[in-house]
């Protein structure tokens, strides 16, 4: 999927949709950490995964940036290390000039003011004025993969961020998720209208029929039954 139809595609869907249709699919669920959050509220972004790992120096930004095509998500893999800043605002303008969607890094940011005036969506672990006072040695493979958290990403996968969070899927998965997830995220909006309008969630699954099925078979769970009767509140 190129990155204009994977842009309109995933527009109106979020992270528990995707996450929820990822389950259902038996596609593994990869998130980043948890304490990996948006610098602002309502950032949304989704693009293929343009990996970089980081060794003290933002030479290997610019090369993935480089290497990159409008429409990516520039990872950074930092190990997590909350030691040091390792995107600034510099980093930031020039993925947004080459026409990248965001950044998503498994470490710290710094430059908080300048980096909401630039307003390209950026996801981190948080913010820290120093930045690195190392200088590594770069491992070959430095613009092929990326960790974030205890998952590996290569450009083969695409994320979409949000306010809840940050997902890895495989690009080649993409249209089959994003089916599912529409179809999870359009059942679940209408019972939030006639929640809404007075009629609760219990009475639309039928919450009596569910513990009398449980009683016929000890074996029933409410996702089997939801899934029974095309409910979609839990997967």
């Amino acid at each position: 999927m190129d990155s204009v139809k994977l842009q309109r595609t995933y527009l109106d869907l979020t992270t528990p949709h995707v996450a929820d249709a990822c389950m259902r699919l038996g596609i593994a669920v990869r998130c980043a950490p948890a304490g990996v959050r948006p610098l602002w509220n309502d950032s949304h972004i989704v693009g293929r995964v343009r990996p970089a790992r980081h060794y003290g120096s933002v030479d290997v930004f610019l090369e993935a940036i480089h290497r990159a095509t409008p429409g990516d998500v520039l990872v950074v893999d930092n190990g997590g290390r909350l030691d040091e800043a390792c995107v600034g605002d510099l980093v930031t303008l020039e993925t947004a000039l080459a026409g990248l969607r965001g950044i998503v890094i498994w470490g710290l940011h710094r430059d908080s003011s300048e980096l909401r005036t630039i307003r390209l969506p950026i996801f981190s672990l948080g913010t820290l004025p120093a930045g690195p006072q190392r200088l590594d040695s770069q491992e070959a493979d430095a613009l092929i993969s990326a960790k974030c958290g205890e998952h590996v990403l290569t450009s083969d996968d695409f994320v979409l961020g949000d306010d809840d969070g940050v997902i890895f899927m495989p690009l080649s998965q993409a249209q089959k998720v994003a089916e599912l997830a529409t179809v999870i995220r359009d059942t679940e909006r209408s019972q939030a209208a006639r929640m809404q309008l007075g009629t609760s969630f219990r009475k639309q699954a039928r919450f009596d029929d569910f513990l009398a099925a449980r009683k016929a078979d000890e074996n029933m769970t409410f996702r089997q039954y939801l899934r029974s009767i095309g409910g979609a509140i839990e997967e």
